[in-house]
C-alpha cells in the first residue's frame, strides 16, 4: 500500500515532465525498502519510459557488477529492464580509480540539466544515500567517495544482500546532499518499524547532519511516504501517507 502510494505520486511527476519538458530526469534509490515502491512504479500506466533519464545514487567501492548487492545489477532488474529505460548512468565502483572516473563523469551530465525527481529512502542510522552521519551538508561536489560507518554496514547484512559482515564494502561513492537537494521534487519511501527512530529523528527532531535525512526538510517539494510502523513513534501523524 504505502509503495503503490508513493509510485502513484512518482508517476504523475514523471507524466508531467514528458508531457512538459518532452523527458524526465531521475534520480532513483536502491535497498529493500525500495522493492514495492518499485515493483508498483515500472507497472504505473502511461509512462513513457523511452523519455526517461535515470541517475544512479550510490554504489559499493569494490564489488562488481555481478554481486548480488550491486545496486548497479539492482536497478538492472528492477526498474531499467522492465521498463526499457535507454537512457541510465550508472557508477562503476569495482575498484576505487574507476568509481572516482566514472563518478565525475556522472557527475557533469547529472548537472547538465535541472533533475526532476529523486526518489530516495532513509536508513536505520538517518542516512540519506549513502551520507552516513555526520553528512557533508555543505559541499557542492555531484558525489563523493565516503566511508561506510558500521550502522550502514549492519543494516546490509540484516538485509541479506551479504552472508557475513567482512564481506560488506568499507567504501562507496555517493550523490552529495546538496546535489540531491537539487531536484525539483523529491519522493522519500520509508517502510518498516526498523526505520522508526530514524525517521523521528529525521522528521521531528534537529536539521543536523547527525541526521542526515533531515535535510529533506530544507526542500520545499519533499513527500515522504511512511506506514504505521515506520511513524509508530513520531508525536503527530497529520503528515503519514500510509
Amino acid at each position: 500500500m504505502l509503495g503503490r502510494a508513493a509510485a502513484e505520486k512518482a508517476a504523475l511527476t514523471l507524466r508531467a515532465a514528458i508531457r512538459d519538458l518532452g523527458k524526465a530526469r531521475i534520480i532513483a534509490a536502491t535497498g529493500t525498502s525500495q522493492l514495492e515502491f518499485l515493483a508498483a512504479l515500472t507497472a504505473a500506466p502511461d509512462v513513457d519510459w523511452r523519455r526517461v533519464e535515470l541517475f544512479h545514487l550510490d554504489e559499493y567501492i569494490g564489488l562488481p557488477a555481478s554481486h548480488p548487492a550491486s545496486f548497479r545489477k539492482y536497478l538492472m532488474e528492477r526498474l531499467i529492464r522492465p521498463t526499457g529505460i535507454v537512457s541510465y548512468h550508472l557508477l562503476g565502483g569495482d575498484v576505487e580509480s574507476d568509481a572516482a572516473v566514472v563518478a565525475d563523469k556522472i557527475g557533469k551530465e547529472l548537472n547538465s540539466a535541472p533533475i526532476d525527481a529523486a526518489l530516495v529512502g532513509i536508513g536505520e542510522n538517518g542516512h540519506l544515500a549513502f551520507n552516513d552521519p555526520p553528512a557533508d551538508f555543505e559541499t557542492e561536489t555531484p558525489f563523493l567517495r565516503v566511508e561506510l560507518d558500521e550502522a550502514c554496514r549492519r543494516q546490509q547484512l540484516h538485509e541479506g544482500w551479504f552472508a557475513d559482515i567482512s564481506e560488506v564494502p568499507r567504501q562507496a561513492i555517493t550523490m552529495s546532499v546538496r546535489q540531491i537537494l537539487k531536484a525539483k521534487e523529491i519522493i522519500a519511501t520509508v517502510p518498516e518499524a526498523r526505520k522508526a527512530k530514524a525517521v523521528k529523528a529525521c522528521l521531528e527532531g534537529e536539521i543536523s547532519p547527525w541526521a542526515p535525512a533531515s535535510a529533506l526538510r530544507m526542500h520545499a517539494n519533499t513527500t515522504v511516504f511512511l506506514d504505521t510502523e515506520s511513524a509508530a513513534l513520531l508525536s503527530s501523524r497529520r503528515m503519514v501517507q500510509v
